[in-house]
């Protein structure tokens, strides 16, 4: 197993600094008045102030994350396997795909391999540029190639440091929502400061660097952001038109370099499609929205060869079923409160009726079953009925599609985050509820506006969608663990302009009644800046030690079963195993592979549970059959998954083969009662006491600590 060990010796945006919250004065013929000489030479130079302040953090982030991994790693200095080896699971395969093009003899021959791919899948030809989003794989090769600096820096290199440098473009747009939100880059530099001190909640790029998601987020804080700015009130026709390029370009780089992309942007149309209906957005803008979101998927669609899993997708159903239903039902706002809630109600239901139609239609017309396992496992985890699905059950057993662990909320509070974030989420959630009563009640009531007035403020729809934004995606994060990373950025940048908002400070000041818009502006800047100095002085030691330690990579048995493989092996070999191992073999050796860890596609996950029957209680000519049938040559066994102590009784990978064969678990605890011992013992087991039975379909042919590799017997 990979490990970690101690190193041996010798060995930026258009917003101003004091623009106010509260909507700019307008005369009565529409026009913004022109601000005085000196304001504006202010916001010139505070916008430059800003700007700088945010490019210089975006770098300091990424130089520190690149730090921290030559650090824990001693990247430098290790072998080329080792630094493969260091890709762990998917992050190999991934990468396997640019080293692919890197030593491909030309471009095309590189395009042509990875169009008519037969070493990912044995006995298949798939395109990959279908199947996986490696788009910036091939973009980001073809760069290394035409450019002159092959002399200069290493493949791996240029590919690490082009990850790292994004997450310079994540901070910086971090920092822009926020400043776009609260009106000052004082709020910018706070939420970047606590994503770097959350950096545990907020990344893993330093660890996981070819993740897609590591290439997807930085995109999408951009589209956030570009979001936020079009959300403003009496932009030019020339500024929304940009804008709207600027949400197309990020929607579509999201889209292409992540394979979830389309559950996350389905989490962003509801909260667009909840906001419109509640009246606190614009309408046009939002329409504009749903179409970028439709029409930046299908383009990815197209690139990606008409790939299944998007054309099924339930967010183009489901915009595609909103934009129907607003031609439809066109007066929906207007009328009383109870006239619009019965509206409303009936809106949502068509909506919710064509989308699931629609989405049945086009799955059923196209019989499309690639983002089947994802709904079983949704269903299961949700307690809609106990499951034995294999590919259900590897999900909800892995910690990372666990609930959110309670020690991420006592990490958050102790830089103060999540003690503010919580303050913000209340106090605007309650203004939220108040201002989307005032919308669908259409009242004309004069006391009742008074009275709003005198304790609410109107909630701007760019801070609106960066409420339900965060609603959304927090209780995603709850449910999901893997999904954090969505929430906990964002989390900086709503506890940051909450905290210099000028908004909530006077709805916090006239709740307490001591509202004077002095005491507001003086707060506004005071709290923000007491919350930078105690994190300064809390955490910078800390962040310096982390700077200072020094550790080595230290795989050794892995390591040697990759030069084995390379050394002893035809390049023709096709090799079994788990899907984490594999993705390695195939980047470190280019041996092909009979399953791997990408697993959206229905054919691989039912090869990927037949290739796993070598962890369950079967027969080794079964066993040898199913392996066969694969193409399968050599097969790697692993002793930390056949005596697997990581998770508990009914959650380790033999429980699950066990289970979905109908066999009884291993080990004291109960079993379901129609479950029946097993006429076989354990193969993975079994194997290694070279049993006349055993050696006459396996022969050992390589054997360390860790791994077992076997010879298959190729009977006619």
């Amino acid at each position: 197993m990979t490990a970690v060990r101690q190193r041996r010796v010798g060995k930026g945006t258009e917003a101003a600094e004091d623009q106010p919250s509260e909507e700019t004065n307008v005369k009565p013929d529409g026009k913004i008045p022109p601000d005085p000489p000196g304001g504006k030479l202010w916001n010139i130079l505070s916008i430059t102030v800003g700007g700088i302040v945010a490019i210089s953090l975006g770098l300091l982030t990424s130089v520190y994350v690149a730090t921290l991994h030559e650090n824990d790693l001693w990247f430098s200095n290790i072998k080329e396997v080792e630094r493969e080896i260091s890709f762990r699971t998917e992050c190999g395969l991934y990468y396997s795909y640019y080293k692919q093009m890197i030593q491909a003899a030309s471009i095309q021959q590189g395009l042509h391999g990875l169009v008519y791919d037969n070493k990912t899948e044995s006995v298949r030809t798939i395109n990959i540029l279908e199947r996986m989003n490696v788009y910036q794989e091939v973009f980001l090769s073809i760069l290394y190639r035409i450019l002159p600096i092959q002399q200069y820096l290493e493949p791996v290199y240029f590919y690490i440091y082009t990850l790292f440098g994004l997450q310079a473009v994540y901070v910086i747009a971090l920092y822009v929502t926020s400043w776009l939100l609260s009106g000052t880059w004082l709020s910018g530099l706070l939420a970047a400061c606590w994503y770097i001190t959350n950096r545990v909640d907020t990344t893993r790029v330093e660890f996981t660097i070819p993740l897609r998601e590591n290439w997807a987020l930085p995109f999408f804080a951009v589209q956030i952001a570009a979001i936020t700015y079009l959300l403003r009130t009496h932009l030019q026709p020339a500024q929304e038109r940009l804008t709207l390029m600027a949400v197309f370009i990020a929607t579509f780089l999201f889209s292409l370099t992540w394979q979830f992309n389309q559950f996350m942007m389905l989490i962003q149309a509801l909260a667009l499609f909840i906001l419109d209906c509640l009246d606190m957005l614009p309408t046009a803008k939002v329409t504009w929205l749903y179409i970028i979101q439709i029409s930046g998927l299908l383009l990815v669609c197209v690139l990606q060869f008409f790939n299944s899993m998007i054309l099924g997708s339930l967010l183009i159903s489901f915009n595609v079923s909103v934009l129907v239903a607003k031609t439809i039902q066109k007066n929906l706002k207007k009328g009383g409160l109870l006239n619009r809630l019965g509206k409303l109600i009936l809106h949502v239901l068509l909506v919710l009726c064509l989308t699931v139609l629609m989405n049945k239609f086009i799955k059923k017309t196209l019989n499309l079953e690639s983002d089947e396992h994802i709904f079983k496992f949704l269903k299961a985890k949700f307690g809609f009925g106990a499951t034995r699905d294999f590919d259900a059950n590897l999900y909800l057993c892995e910690e990372a599609f666990g609930l959110l662990p309670l020690n991420t909320f006592s990490r958050l509070s102790s830089t103060l985050l999540f003690y503010i974030y919580g303050f913000v989420l209340i106090l605007l959630t309650v203004a939220a509820v108040i201002v989307a009563f005032r919308n669908l009640s259409d009242s004309n009531q004069v006391q009742l506006k008074e009275k709003m007035e005198e304790y609410t403020v109107t909630l701007k729809p760019d801070a609106a969608y960066s409420l339900v934004h965060t609603i959304l995606f927090g209780c995603l994060a709850l449910s999901t663990m893997r999904m954090k990373y969505l929430w906990t950025s964002h989390m900086c940048v709503f506890a940051s302009f909450g905290l210099c908002s000028t908004e909530v400070w006077k709805l916090t000041l006239k709740c307490l009644h001591l509202y004077t818009s002095q005491r507001t502006q003086v707060i506004k800047y005071s709290v923000p800046v007491i919350t930078l100095l105690y994190i300064s002085f809390k955490f910078w030691p800390g962040i310096m030690d982390e700077l200072s330690e020094l550790r080595e990579f230290y795989d050794p048995d892995t390591v040697e079963l990759m030069n084995w493989i390379k050394s002893n092996t035809p390049n023709t070999a096709v090799f079994a195993g788990s899907m984490q191992l594999l993705a390695g073999v195939k980047l470190c050796t280019g041996r092909t592979l009979t399953n791997h860890p990408h697993y959206e596609d229905k054919n691989l996950r039912e090869r990927t549970k037949q290739i796993y029957q070598i962890y369950a209680k079967r027969s080794p000519g079964d066993v040898h059959a199913i392996l066969r049938s694969f193409g399968t040559d050599y097969v790697i066994l692993e002793d930390s998954i056949c005596y697997e102590r990581r998770h508990s009784r009914g959650c380790r990978l033999r429980d699950l083969l066990d289970v979905a064969n109908g066999h009884i678990m291993d080990g004291l605890g109960e079993n379901e009662p129609d479950l029946k011992p097993s006429l076989y013992p354990r193969f993975c087991e079994e194997i290694k006491k070279n049993l006349p039975s055993y050696t006459m379909h396996f022969t050992r042919v390589f054997q360390n600590k860790t791994f077992h590799v076997y010879k298959l017997a190729k009977h006619k």
